[in-house]
Formats: C-alpha cells, structure tokens, sequence
C-alpha cells in the first residue's frame, strides 16, 4: 500500500506543479484584442493618394521594416501583421478606416497615422475607444495631452517648437526682418503661425507683413507667392506640405524674389522636395532637422546610416533614399518595436500606452547625435530637440548647437 501511496502523492504533486506552472505562465501572458501568442496586429493610416501623397513613402517603408523584424522572428516569438489603408488626406475618409482598423479588423493600435486634420478627425473616437494612437506622424502640439487624451501621443519634434527656434533666429540675426508667411489653412499650417508668433513676442504684429494661407485643393500656389513677393518681405516662412513646397521654392527663382527662406521640417526631404524643385533653386534655404540625412557625406561611415542603408537596400530596393520620409519611417517602427518589446506578454492596449509613456533615453538608429527620446506619464512628446540646418549644393549643412524646444501642450 505505501508504494501506491507514494505513487499517488508523486502523481498529485506532478499535477500541483503543472497547474501552478500553467497558471503562471496563463497569468503572465494578457493579451487585448489584435494580439495573440503569434501575432501583434497593427493599424495605419497614410494619404497614399492625394496632396499629401509625397507622405506615403513612410507607411512604405514601416511595411518594409516590419518585414525585417518579421523575417529576424518577430517581438517575443509574435510576428507583425501591419495593415496599412489610404485616406487621401482627407478626415472623413480616415474616420471611416479608423473605424474599419478598431472595428472590423480588431488591431490592437492604430500607429504612426499621417496628418494633423486626418488625426484631429479620429482623436475622440480613438481615445473612447481606449485604443492606441501612438506615434502620430504630426507635430502638432495637441498629441501632447495626457490628462485629456491618454491614448494619443506624438513622435517627432512639435511644430510651435520649430518655428519658436526659427523666430529666435530671426530676431538674432535680422531684427529688422519683414517677414511673410505662406501657411496651410488647418490646424497643421496655424500651429506652425502660433509658434512663429510665439517666439517673435511682441514684435510679430510689426514683424509680420503678411499672413497668406492656402488650401490643399488648390492646384498651385504661385498667385500667393507673388502676393508676397509684393509686400517687400525680405523674409519668407513656408509652412507647406511637400507638393506645395517645391511649388513655392520655383516660384521664388522664377520671380526673382531673394528672402532669406525658412522651410518647415516635413518638407525638408531632399527626394520629395528639393530635387523637384531644382538644387539650384533651393541654396540657402534654412530648416531644421532631428533625423539624420543620406546626403550627408559625414554620416557615411556612421554604423546606424549603414544599417539604413542595408535595410533599404534589402527590404526597399524601389524606395528613395534621399526622400526623409523613408528615414523617418525607419525611426518610427524602430521605437515601436522597442515599445513592444518592452510590452514582453502583457500586450494589452493599456501596457502598451504605459510602457510609450516610459521610454528613457532610448536612441533609434537614425536620430542627430545628441538627440534622445523621453516620456513620462505627463510628457507625451518623445523628441523635443532640432539642430538648424541651411541648403548647400545638393545638401543640408547641420549648424549651431542642438536646440531642445519644448513648447507647452
């Protein structure tokens, strides 16, 4: 009897330990839904088509990287399944694949969607939702606003930020300047008008001759440079998105209108924006940058160009290298991945949100030395640093120091 005895206790114990194994290993792993043991299913939304469509060679190339990651095993043993959808630009048609996204394909966030009036427009409906939208390609500031909307946060650098930098050039460097401004009429074009006005104080009102805006209907946007050719502005801002940019630098040339030009940084891309527009055209221009530039031969034997460049080489042969959207694309899924992976099996939506909201210090492999990501519960604006930069035979020439430029939220 006692051997059948032991045999029953060693049999009990055996089943004790696989139970408690087993509801460890169940109690570690959560998942929400668009996560499973094999798969993490991410949403994005890019303007594939329409005036904002320069834009889609991001969402192009975080396919790409997604691949990689894929193809390397995964985060944590879970391929990537990343579905990406077209609206154009335009916020009714993002609402609809938002909801298309959470709905119907139950991913488990929406990531790194394109634009300030395409994310304004799914803003609410996300955070009732209590879904992701991480990482906005928009530097908008309102993406930085946790108490409010604590499931949104930004990425790149806030746009009032870049043009408080460019204002406080200006009033160092020419503080007699007359300054025009070609804005795009939406909350992206009035938040990059907010910060000029911001960091020009009280002297915006004297400073700024003219405030033009323009809408992305319109086919071209050269009747509003020569308007602003005509107040005698001796320096221009140009806050457009990457078709109207090239417009603008031409019709500038062709004019013979010579301002000192300040060029936002989302229409910086060598690839989409000067090479259209013609080297030629575009010496001098002066912008600023986070990310690091192909074109710069300094960066050549930098050991994070080289992996880009073999990323794109591998998994995005058709891509433009010299188009900043691929490098920003490449930045972005980067820090994603680096949330995930920080997720471990806890991939619930909240964990994902907690562990984007504690990143420190972290550096993807494209970022300007001296430039790191942060956040925090209250601070949901992970790069908060620019360098300025000036245009320079077929290249931008970084100068100055690192700026960091926070600007509220």
């Amino acid at each position: 009897m006692p051997a059948v005895t032991g045999k029953i206790a060693a049999a009990s114990l055996a089943l004790a330990l696989f139970a408690a194994t087993t509801s460890t290993a169940s109690a570690q792993k959560k998942y929400d839904t668009g996560a499973t043991d094999t798969e993490i299913k991410i949403g994005n939304i890019m303007p594939y088509s329409g005036p904002a469509s320069a834009y889609g060679v991001i969402g192009r190339t975080e396919a790409a990287y997604f691949k990689k990651v894929n193809d390397e095993g995964g985060i944590n043993g879970r391929k990537i399944n990343f579905v990406s959808y077209d609206d154009a630009y335009s916020p009714p048609k993002t609402v609809e694949q938002a909801r298309k996204l959470v709905e119907s394909d139950e991913v488990l966030l929406v990531f790194n969607s394109l634009g300030t009036p395409p994310n304004s427009a799914i803003q609410k409906y996300m955070n009732s939702k209590k879904v992701p939208q991480l990482f906005v390609a928009t530097g908008a500031t309102k993406w930085n606003d946790p108490q409010n909307f604590p499931w949104t946060m930004g990425w790149q650098p806030n746009y009032q930020s870049e043009t408080q930098i460019y204002a406080k050039y200006i009033m160092k460097a020419m503080p007699n300047a007359k300054i025009g401004v070609l804005y795009q009429n939406d909350d992206y074009g009035k938040d990059y008008l907010k910060g000029l006005k911001d960091g020009l104080g009280a002297k915006a009102a004297s400073m700024i001759v003219l405030e033009e805006s323009y809408e992305t209907s319109e086919p071209t946007i050269d009747n509003h440079i020569v308007k602003l050719k005509a107040t005698g502005a001796d320096v221009f801002i140009n806050i457009t998105t990457p078709k109207f940019a090239a417009q603008a630098i031409k019709k500038i040339s062709e004019i013979g209108w010579k301002p000192t030009h300040f060029l936002n940084n989302v229409s910086a891309s060598v690839g989409s924006v000067i090479k259209p527009a013609g080297f030629e055209n575009s010496q001098d221009i002066i912008s600023a940058a986070y990310l690091k530039d192909v074109s710069d031969p300094q960066w050549k034997d930098d050991a994070g160009m080289k992996a880009f460049l073999e990323f794109m080489t591998k998994y995005f042969p058709e891509g433009d290298k010299l188009d900043g959207g691929t490098i920003v694309g490449y930045g972005v899924a980067q820090t994603l991945v680096e949330v995930l992976k920080k997720c471990g099996d806890d991939l619930t939506r909240a964990n994902v949100m907690k562990q984007a909201a504690s990143l420190k210090d972290f550096r993807t492999e494209v970022l300007l030395p001296g430039i790191k990501i942060n956040t925090g519960p209250n601070d949901f604006a992970p790069i908060s640093s620019l360098q300025l930069m000036k245009f320079k035979g077929e290249k931008w020439d970084l100068f100055g120091d690192v700026i960091s430029a926070d600007a509220g939220g």
